[in-house]
């Protein structure tokens, strides 16, 4: 039976988890990239007989992993392969200031994190596969809003997932001009319960002028679940439109 390849980074948690939860079946091959690895993942995996691989790795540090994550891409044999699809989650908010508050230290994990790290793996992942003529290649960055809604004291954030979306639609100029280029997609997921919210509904309102806001959207009960947006976030790239729109949200 072929194998549908997933790469997944920040499963441990949150959406992610989420997602490589739902990603898990006999014919999955699920590589996840986290700081942590997840015993109920490895649990599920082998309970649904699925072949799950658990890198831990700091994506602030992207370029090695990266590099490795080619090595092993060039080690498989696609002939083997249903399909390949890397989905670029992780991300990280630096704290909830005006940038001239910022440390230095925490602005630039949030650019690594949210913006170098998911270049260098689209970079590897479609370098190394680009032979794979026989396998259909997804290309899914998580993105979000705050890409294409400026908000005052998330300035790293939201500077990380706009230069997601652009360059997710400079590799759909790219992809459509190979045989066999992979669709690509920067789609927002909506507004998700995870420890990202409860970070900036926790924030100081003197800080964070929009900290009302989202304690607003949790009291309402107007969050999806981790589990759910996982659900729908699969079910847009399973859409067989998938890619026609290089930057997208799930809402719409």
């Amino acid at each position: 039976m072929k194998k549908h390849l997933t790469i997944l980074t920040g499963a441990s948690r949150g959406m992610g988890l989420g997602l490589a939860k739902q990603l898990l079946n006999a014919d999955a091959l699920l590589l996840c990239i986290s700081r942590k690895s997840n015993n109920t993942l490895a649990q599920q995996a082998e309970d649904c007989d699925a072949e799950l691989l658990q890198w831990q790795a700091d994506l602030s540090d992207a370029a090695p992993v990266a590099l490795r994550l080619g090595e092993w891409l060039a080690a498989r044999r696609s002939d083997e392969l249903a399909s390949a699809t890397l989905i670029n989650n992780a991300g990280f908010i630096s704290d909830l200031t005006p940038l001239r508050a910022g440390q230095l230290d925490d602005l630039a994990r949030a650019l690594r994190v949210g913006l170098e790290a998911p270049m260098l793996l689209c970079a590897a992942f479609l370098g190394t596969t680009q032979g794979w003529t026989t396998v259909p290649r997804k290309v899914l960055n998580i993105s979000s809003g705050l890409g294409r809604r400026a908000m005052a004291s998330s300035s790293a954030y939201c500077a990380a997932k706009a230069g997601m979306d652009h360059f997710t639609r400079c590799l759909a100029l790219e992809e459509n001009h190979v045989p066999n280029g992979a669709a690509v997609c920067s789609l927002a997921p909506g507004v998700i319960d995870t420890d990202m919210q409860v970070q900036l509904r926790s924030a100081n309102a003197t800080q964070f002028p929009d900290q009302d806001a989202f304690a607003a959207l949790h009291e309402k009960g107007q969050l999806s679940s981790p589990a759910d947006a996982a659900r729908r976030l699969l079910a847009y790239l399973n859409r067989p439109d998938f890619g026609a729109e290089p930057v997208a949200d799930v809402r719409a």
